[in-house]
């Protein structure tokens, strides 16, 4: 199938009211086909097309690596890359892929999660770019919430973004830390149960709208067993 062919085709399939049917369908194409098509949607100015892509790189990548480990690292390789200042480029997407990529396999979460986490790191490869640190938060929580023992290392860095300016900053921070609490995190996010500022996050193939007290008050509702 020819590249601008397949694009459209994997373009509708993520326009699709059924995303669930239409993720089988995109994870039954050849994984190196696919893959291309799919870092364009990352780019998307629809919401839901941009994170659909996402969700869909990540069974791809994860299906890849099942039978062509070092084809699924040439892809994580990309996204460092994009994510990189000498790239010349932005990253969008890069650091919520690699978060769905290593949230779904065991083997690249073990390569690839500490650089991930290292991008949300003062004194690692932190991304200055106030969007781009929406996406490693949200990338590192959804690592998190699938492998909550690789993220405890991040428990610090999360935390320094729950007082952010932008209300998206901290309340995908403390979504991210609701997996890895301990007492002084619960402390601080108890400072935001009445943190009523709005916004968007992805979750469950779905965006949601919420808000940081929300979200403060699901995480902290696994606090107790932290007392």
């Amino acid at each position: 199938m020819a590249y601008r062919q397949l694009k459209r085709r994997i373009g509708d399939l993520l326009g699709q009211d059924d995303f669930t049917a239409a993720l089988e369908t995109i994870g039954q194409l050849p994984g190196r086909q696919a893959i291309n098509p799919l870092f364009g949607f990352f780019y998307s100015g629809d919401e839901t097309i941009r994170w659909r892509a996402i969700t869909a790189m990540g069974t791809v990548v994860c299906q890849l690596a099942e039978t062509a480990m070092e084809s699924a690292r040439v892809v994580m390789r990309r996204l460092m890359w994009n994510l990189n200042d000498e790239s010349g480029g932005i990253g969008w997407g890069s650091p919520e892929a690699m978060g769905e990529i290593t949230a779904g396999h065991a083997g690249l979460a073990g390569e690839y999660g500490r650089i991930l986490i290292s991008y949300i790191d003062p004194a690692g490869n932190f991304l200055e770019y106030e969007q781009l640190q929406r996406g490693s938060l949200w990338g590192v929580g959804r690592l998190a919430h699938a492998r909550p023992v690789l993220v405890q290392p991040a428990a610090d860095h999360l935390c320094a973004f729950f007082d952010a300016a932008d209300p998206t900053l901290r309340g995908t921070a403390i979504w991210a830390a609701a997996p890895i609490l301990n007492p002084d995190i619960c402390t601080r996010i108890a400072a935001h149960g009445s943190d009523d500022a709005p916004l968007r996050l992805y979750r469950q193939m779905r965006i949601t709208k919420t808000t940081v007290a929300e979200l403060a008050r699901a995480a902290l509702a696994g606090c107790g067993q932290h007392d």
